[in-house]
């Protein structure tokens, strides 16, 4: 195979007798997670309405697709998307009794790989059809996640003398070339043509195809808010001086306590490999191994060393710290050796939390950028219902759901979720910071400053107040406030006061949360208020389920309005003494004007 077994594949189900198979494919794939249409597939780890719509979701999101159907089913589905090879993430369609798995996209990015393992699982036979494979068992133009070619073109050269039955020569200075001895080609050691698999800075001469193996783990450290040219320049310099390869480091590594660090954060992009932390117990378990152990940093961070430890403690038991610790100003680094490191087996990502609005409940209504958010998700939390607004966006996320009233637990599990290094959604209706979690998850950070280390981050939606108005037309089109009329954590007393002095100053005037079973009074009494302060014939637009099937949108004045007409899945605008009203064609229309009469006192 040319290289591992993707994690995080979707094992996709159509129909019940599918889903035992599904079952031994989960247990049998790294992380995988069983996809069921939702009204014939019971048990499903996400359940989806639509199978060609929810696996084009899948592709675009970059998830790698097991099907259990018909390879045309999935050719049809994806087909509108096909662009660039690749980019593009492995599909699989597996043969409902499992007796065939056939690579249908990315055979050297993945697919093949997942069909050896689907065929393994089933005691199938898995088709592979690209060249290199089928005939070398590997193929040297898209190595194992984490090698480099060094010259893409040599690789057609190489590969054509392997088919062709020529000698070619097997180099191998630093790394683990199982992936192509295990394929069997033969070797020679007087060859003209060469493979070289090294983790040293060099050009390729004439004749020869480099490889570089992920197996150089660069541990670093810095003080705070070191810029981040500071430490690029150490490593590069460190693995210069060394002669080793930048294409050979797996991985940037450090102490946890600089998950949140610019200048660490910018080397791994420089660098093009992941960042990864270890907390300081581990890194103090590396002590014995140290070349430069330092009570200082002991007493700083709770370890005797960051870069030689992180160096280590990536590597393995099994590595060796082959550059020890090297100094700039600010920042330190350090490199150790394995044999092979996966970085996704190396201490923990800098995990992420990303609060998004899903709108008032139609697709259309969603910003991009919370679409984004969600479909990149490992992991979604959220009131049930909340999660099944987004539909399809979250297919490839682990649900989370909680019951109404869970805000405080809901926020906190986000946030768990994301210190064990997962890319979390926390989803809110609506917009996520108009009396929705966003403000709930950083006072909790505000609380607990270990949490400020995550990647956090709000994505705006489109609140019921916004879409409730664009129903009506445009109460919103001067001077607005919104209220809510909930007293479980604010004194009524303060929204009166708040009430009172909305109406006094005339604002147009956004209720939320306007009255449940227990809540009946409020209502009324906020009503009363904003009559003493405008007339009895002023609009009121009362949105109900606003983006879902059971929407209504009706209009009446503020003396009309009743409220045994509302509940908690209302939003209210009351317009102001200058908002008007008008039918057309059997519809309402309302608007608050840009300008108003002069009042004769500005003038004076």
């Amino acid at each position: 195979m040319s290289q591992g077994v993707p994690s995080g594949a979707a094992v996709v189900v159509l129909s019940p007798a599918g889903l035992d198979l599904a079952r031994r494919l989960r247990t049998a794939l790294p992380d995988a997670h069983i996809h069921g249409l939702a009204h014939r597939v019971d048990g499903a780890d996400v359940p989806y309405r639509d199978a060609a719509e929810h696996l084009r979701s899948l592709f675009a999101a970059g998830v790698p697709i097991v099907g259990v159907c018909a390879g045309g089913i999935l050719v049809r589905a994806l087909a509108p998307l096909l662009g660039d090879k690749h980019a593009e993430p492995p599909v699989v369609a597996v043969a409902a009794d499992g007796t065939f798995a056939v690579p249908l996209l990315g055979g050297h990015h993945g697919a093949n790989a997942l069909a050896e393992a689907v065929a393994d699982a089933t005691g199938g036979m898995a088709a592979v059809t690209t060249a290199s494979e089928a005939r070398l068992g590997l193929a040297l133009d898209a190595p194992p996640p984490g090698w480099t070619v060094a010259d893409p073109p040599a690789a057609k050269a190489v590969t054509a003398a392997l088919l062709a039955g020529e000698p070619v020569r097997l180099v191998v200075e630093a790394g683990d070339p199982t992936w192509i001895t295990d394929a069997g080609p033969e070797f020679s050691d007087d060859a003209l043509l060469a493979i070289r698999v090294t983790d040293r800075a060099r050009s390729a001469a004439r004749n020869e195809l480099v490889l570089h193996p992920p197996i150089l783990a660069l541990g670093v450290g810095c003080e705070r808010d070191t810029e981040p040219a500071e430490l690029e320049t150490l490593a590069r310099a460190t693995l210069a001086e060394h002669g080793l390869a930048p294409a050979s480091v797996a991985c940037v590594i450090s102490l946890d306590l600089k998950e949140d660090e610019p200048a660490v954060a910018a080397l791994a992009v420089s660098l093009g490999v992941p960042a990864r932390f270890f907390d300081a117990t581990r890194l103090e378990a590396e002590t014995p191994r140290l070349a430069n152990p330092s009570e200082e940093v002991f007493r700083a961070v709770g370890c005797h060393g960051v870069a030689e430890a992180s160096a280590l403690a990536a590597a393995g038991t099994d590595g060796v710290l082959v550059v020890p610790k090297r100094k700039s100003a600010r920042a330190t680094c350090a490199v150790a050796r394995a044999r092979a490191i996966d970085p996704n087996r190396v201490g923990r990502p800098r995990g992420s939390l990303t609060i998004i609005g899903a709108g008032p409940g139609h697709a259309n209504w969603r910003t991009p950028a919370a679409g984004r958010a969600a479909t990149r998700a490992s992991d979604a939390v959220g009131y049930g219902p909340y999660l099944d607004l987004m539909g399809d966006a979250l297919a490839g996320a682990r649900h989370h759901a909680f019951a109404l009233g869970e805000e405080e637990v809901r926020a906190r599990r986000a946030l768990e979720l994301a210190a064990k290094g997962k890319r979390v959604v926390l989803v809110a209706s609506g917009d996520p910071g108009i009396y929705a979690l966003a403000s709930l998850v950083i006072e909790l950070m505000d609380r607990e400053p270990t949490w400020r280390r995550l990647a956090v981050a709000v994505e705006p939606g489109v609140s019921a107040m916004q879409m409730a108005a664009a129903r009506a037309g445009a109460p919103l089109g001067h001077d607005f406030c919104a209220i809510s009329l909930s007293d479980l954590m604010t004194p009524w007393p303060a929204i009166e006061r708040r009430l009172t002095a909305a109406a006094e100053a005339d604002f147009v005037v956004a209720l939320y949360n306007p009255r449940s079973h227990r809540r009946t009074r409020q209502l009324p009494a906020a009503r009363d208020i904003l009559l003493a302060h405008r007339p009895p014939s002023t609009p009121v637009v009362v949105a109900r389920a606003i983006g879902r099937q059971a929407e209504s949108v009706d209009v009446v004045t503020l003396a009309e309005l009743d409220p045994e007409a509302v509940d908690m899945l209302t939003v209210l605008i009351v317009g102001n003494s200058e908002t008007r009203a008008f039918s057309h064609r059997g519809r309402d229309w309302v608007y608050t004007p840009r300008g108003y009469p002069t009042d004769p006192g500005d003038a004076a």
